[in-house]
């Protein structure tokens, strides 16, 4: 079995890491990043496009 995973990135400070999309609220929730706490919607930590869209594919 294959882990699904997805690619974020703090728009506040950079810092970028894995996350199980499975385990994410839902893209319009808001979100806090683990290092600086800076809170945003989560589809705003997303790197990219298709990230976001797999994150949708699991809410």
């Amino acid at each position: 079995m294959v882990e699904a995973f997805v690619r974020l990135v703090c728009p506040e400070c950079g810092k970028e890491w894995q996350d199980n999309p499975a385990e994410l609220p839902n893209v319009r929730t808001n979100f806090s990043c683990q290092h600086c706490h800076a809170t945003r919607r989560l589809s705003e930590f997303m790197r990219t496009e298709r990230d976001l869209e797999a994150v949708k594919q699991f809410q």
